[in-house]
Protein backbone atom coordinates (compact mmCIF):
# COMPACT_ATOMS: atom_id res chain seq x y z
CA UNK A 1 0.00 0.00 0.00
CA UNK A 2 1.52 3.28 -1.04
CA UNK A 3 0.48 6.64 1.24
CA UNK A 4 0.11 9.79 -1.22
CA UNK A 5 2.56 12.52 0.27
CA UNK A 6 1.77 16.16 -0.59
CA UNK A 7 4.75 16.97 -3.15
CA UNK A 8 3.92 20.45 -3.92
CA UNK A 9 5.76 23.43 -1.80
CA UNK A 10 3.88 25.24 0.23
CA UNK A 11 3.02 28.85 -0.99
CA UNK A 12 5.39 31.69 0.94
CA UNK A 13 3.02 33.23 3.58
CA UNK A 14 3.47 37.21 3.98
CA UNK A 15 4.00 37.79 7.76
CA UNK A 16 4.15 41.67 8.33
CA UNK A 17 5.99 40.17 11.92
CA UNK A 18 8.28 38.28 9.72
CA UNK A 19 11.60 41.55 10.46
CA UNK A 20 10.51 41.71 13.88
CA UNK A 21 11.04 37.66 14.26
CA UNK A 22 14.06 37.63 12.54
CA UNK A 23 15.76 40.98 14.62
CA UNK A 24 14.30 38.75 17.66
CA UNK A 25 16.50 35.83 16.50
CA UNK A 26 19.27 37.92 15.98
CA UNK A 27 19.44 38.98 19.76
CA UNK A 28 17.95 42.27 19.11
CA UNK A 29 17.21 43.44 22.92
CA UNK A 30 13.88 44.76 22.03
CA UNK A 31 12.51 42.40 19.18
CA UNK A 32 10.66 40.10 21.28
CA UNK A 33 8.74 43.25 23.29
CA UNK A 34 7.78 44.81 20.12
CA UNK A 35 5.95 41.15 19.13
CA UNK A 36 4.27 41.04 22.79
CA UNK A 37 3.18 44.73 22.76
CA UNK A 38 1.42 43.92 18.89
CA UNK A 39 -0.50 40.68 19.94
CA UNK A 40 -0.63 40.95 23.84
CA UNK A 41 -3.93 42.62 24.12
CA UNK A 42 -5.49 40.32 21.57
CA UNK A 43 -3.95 37.58 23.21
CA UNK A 44 -5.68 38.92 26.43
CA UNK A 45 -8.77 39.32 24.62
CA UNK A 46 -9.12 36.07 23.70
CA UNK A 47 -8.21 34.32 26.60
CA UNK A 48 -10.73 36.43 28.72
CA UNK A 49 -13.38 35.06 26.50
CA UNK A 50 -12.09 31.90 26.66
CA UNK A 51 -11.14 30.98 30.56
CA UNK A 52 -12.25 34.02 33.01
CA UNK A 53 -10.62 37.05 34.39
CA UNK A 54 -9.51 35.29 37.54
CA UNK A 55 -5.87 33.51 35.77
CA UNK A 56 -5.70 36.25 32.82
CA UNK A 57 -2.02 37.70 34.01
CA UNK A 58 -0.88 34.49 34.01
CA UNK A 59 -2.03 33.00 31.30
CA UNK A 60 -1.17 35.53 29.20
CA UNK A 61 2.14 35.50 30.57
CA UNK A 62 1.88 31.78 29.57
CA UNK A 63 1.30 32.28 26.14
CA UNK A 64 4.68 34.48 25.83
CA UNK A 65 6.88 32.40 27.33
CA UNK A 66 5.81 29.67 25.50
CA UNK A 67 6.13 31.57 22.26
CA UNK A 68 9.56 32.64 23.43
CA UNK A 69 10.99 29.28 24.29
CA UNK A 70 9.50 28.02 20.23
CA UNK A 71 10.10 31.02 18.48
CA UNK A 72 13.15 29.30 16.90
CA UNK A 73 11.21 26.22 15.89
CA UNK A 74 8.46 28.54 14.13
CA UNK A 75 8.14 27.48 10.34
CA UNK A 76 7.29 30.59 8.99
CA UNK A 77 4.38 28.02 6.90
CA UNK A 78 1.64 30.54 8.53
CA UNK A 79 1.69 33.81 9.79
CA UNK A 80 3.53 34.45 13.39
CA UNK A 81 0.00 35.51 14.61
CA UNK A 82 -1.89 32.08 13.69
CA UNK A 83 1.12 30.24 15.57
CA UNK A 84 0.85 32.46 18.68
CA UNK A 85 -3.74 32.09 18.39
CA UNK A 86 -2.82 28.04 18.36
CA UNK A 87 -0.35 28.98 21.16
CA UNK A 88 -3.03 30.79 23.01
CA UNK A 89 -5.61 27.85 22.16
CA UNK A 90 -3.40 25.24 23.73
CA UNK A 91 -2.87 27.52 27.07
CA UNK A 92 -6.41 28.10 27.36
CA UNK A 93 -7.33 24.27 26.61
CA UNK A 94 -4.65 23.74 29.34
CA UNK A 95 -6.24 25.91 31.74
CA UNK A 96 -10.04 24.40 31.16
CA UNK A 97 -8.77 21.20 31.91
CA UNK A 98 -7.33 22.07 34.82
CA UNK A 99 -10.40 23.80 36.51
CA UNK A 100 -12.34 20.55 34.89
CA UNK A 101 -10.64 18.47 37.41
CA UNK A 102 -11.71 20.89 40.04
CA UNK A 103 -15.37 21.42 38.80
CA UNK A 104 -16.98 23.10 42.02
CA UNK A 105 -14.51 25.67 41.55
CA UNK A 106 -14.81 25.78 37.83
CA UNK A 107 -18.41 26.24 38.50
CA UNK A 108 -17.98 29.13 41.13
CA UNK A 109 -15.44 30.63 38.26
CA UNK A 110 -17.82 31.08 35.80
CA UNK A 111 -20.83 32.58 38.01
CA UNK A 112 -18.19 35.43 40.08
CA UNK A 113 -15.80 36.20 37.87
CA UNK A 114 -15.10 39.83 37.98
CA UNK A 115 -15.29 42.06 34.66
CA UNK A 116 -11.98 42.82 33.34
CA UNK A 117 -12.84 46.80 33.09
CA UNK A 118 -15.60 47.95 34.59
CA UNK A 119 -17.34 50.51 32.32
CA UNK A 120 -19.19 53.56 33.97
CA UNK A 121 -22.37 52.43 31.92
CA UNK A 122 -24.50 50.23 33.64
CA UNK A 123 -26.63 49.18 30.50
CA UNK A 124 -23.03 48.47 28.91
CA UNK A 125 -22.24 46.52 32.08
CA UNK A 126 -25.33 44.63 31.88
CA UNK A 127 -25.11 43.35 28.30
CA UNK A 128 -21.42 42.67 28.87
CA UNK A 129 -22.05 40.39 31.48
CA UNK A 130 -25.17 39.03 29.29
CA UNK A 131 -22.90 38.43 26.65
CA UNK A 132 -20.46 36.57 29.17
CA UNK A 133 -23.21 34.84 30.44
CA UNK A 134 -24.24 33.61 26.71
CA UNK A 135 -20.19 32.37 26.52
CA UNK A 136 -20.54 30.42 29.15
CA UNK A 137 -23.79 28.36 28.40
CA UNK A 138 -21.51 27.11 24.64
CA UNK A 139 -19.05 24.69 25.01
CA UNK A 140 -15.21 25.46 24.32
CA UNK A 141 -14.82 24.24 20.74
CA UNK A 142 -17.98 26.51 19.94
CA UNK A 143 -17.45 29.84 22.51
CA UNK A 144 -13.67 29.46 20.68
CA UNK A 145 -15.39 29.93 17.25
CA UNK A 146 -17.71 32.30 18.01
CA UNK A 147 -14.75 34.51 20.17
CA UNK A 148 -11.74 33.80 17.21
CA UNK A 149 -14.67 34.93 14.77
CA UNK A 150 -17.22 37.29 16.15
CA UNK A 151 -15.22 39.16 18.18
CA UNK A 152 -12.02 39.14 17.34
CA UNK A 153 -12.21 39.52 13.18
CA UNK A 154 -10.79 36.38 12.66
CA UNK A 155 -11.23 34.79 9.24
CA UNK A 156 -13.07 31.18 9.03
CA UNK A 157 -9.70 30.05 7.38
CA UNK A 158 -7.21 31.29 9.54
CA UNK A 159 -9.61 29.87 12.63
CA UNK A 160 -9.23 26.60 11.24
CA UNK A 161 -5.48 26.32 11.32
CA UNK A 162 -5.90 27.71 14.91
CA UNK A 163 -7.79 25.47 15.99
CA UNK A 164 -6.32 22.69 12.96
CA UNK A 165 -9.72 21.89 12.17
CA UNK A 166 -11.65 21.64 8.64
CA UNK A 167 -13.11 25.17 7.35
CA UNK A 168 -16.19 23.69 7.56
CA UNK A 169 -16.27 22.71 10.86
CA UNK A 170 -15.67 26.30 11.46
CA UNK A 171 -18.45 27.23 9.51
CA UNK A 172 -20.77 24.69 11.34
CA UNK A 173 -19.78 25.53 15.17
CA UNK A 174 -20.21 29.32 13.92
CA UNK A 175 -23.36 28.45 12.94
CA UNK A 176 -24.61 26.56 16.11
CA UNK A 177 -22.54 28.90 18.06
CA UNK A 178 -24.68 31.69 17.32
CA UNK A 179 -28.51 29.71 18.01
CA UNK A 180 -27.20 28.59 20.51
CA UNK A 181 -26.99 32.25 22.05
CA UNK A 182 -29.48 33.45 20.23
CA UNK A 183 -31.71 31.04 21.95
CA UNK A 184 -30.04 32.28 25.13
CA UNK A 185 -30.58 36.00 24.75
CA UNK A 186 -34.31 35.41 23.73
CA UNK A 187 -34.77 33.22 26.88
CA UNK A 188 -32.85 36.60 28.96
CA UNK A 189 -35.71 38.67 27.42
CA UNK A 190 -33.09 40.61 24.78
CA UNK A 191 -34.81 41.16 21.52
CA UNK A 192 -32.33 40.78 18.39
Amino acid sequence: MTVATDTKPRAKVVDPDRPVIEQCLAGHPHGFRELYQRHQQRVRSLLFQLCGASALDDLVQEVFLRAWKGLRGLKHEAKFSTWLYRITWNVACDYRRQLATRKSRSQQYLHNSAPLTPGPDLGQLHYEDLVRRGLAQLSLDYRSVLVLHDLQGLPQKEIAEILRIPVGTVKSRLFRARGTLRTYFTNAGVSL
